[in-house]
């Protein structure tokens, strides 16, 4: 299980992030982009993540990995149990959500060539 504190000990690492408190939600940015996001309650994690692949992910893991609600399909997101999360799944997960929203040369100077 991953907490909130968990999330922000690696998202505050990585370069431009910041931190925000929005209608009682937790939320890390790059900008004006959201990348990883919390429920009220913190049972879900929110996290950026291709279109394209998420129908995969969900129907590998429908246990752990849900549809965000409807009006957020047309992002790029994704969302996960807290409770179904391990440190080194949600490393994974909050690093290549945020490469993809800082520039490629940003995300290669942290992390290498994907």
């Amino acid at each position: 299980m991953i907490t909130v504190d968990d999330v922000r000990r690696l998202a505050l690492t990585l370069p431009r992030t910041s931190e925000h408190l929005i209608r009682d939600r937790v939320k890390f940015r790059v900008g004006s982009i959201v990348y990883v996001a919390f429920s009220r309650d913190e049972t879900v994690m929110g996290f950026a993540f291709p279109k394209e692949e998420r129908d995969a992910l969900i129907a590998s893991e429908p246990d752990r990995f849900h549809l965000p609600e409807e009006s957020s399909l047309r992002f790029n997101w994704v969302h996960a149990w807290t409770s179904a999360l391990d440190e080194e799944e949600m490393y994974e997960l909050v690093t290549e959500a945020w490469r993809m929203v800082v520039p490629k040369k940003v995300a290669a100077a942290r992390l290498g060539s994907p």
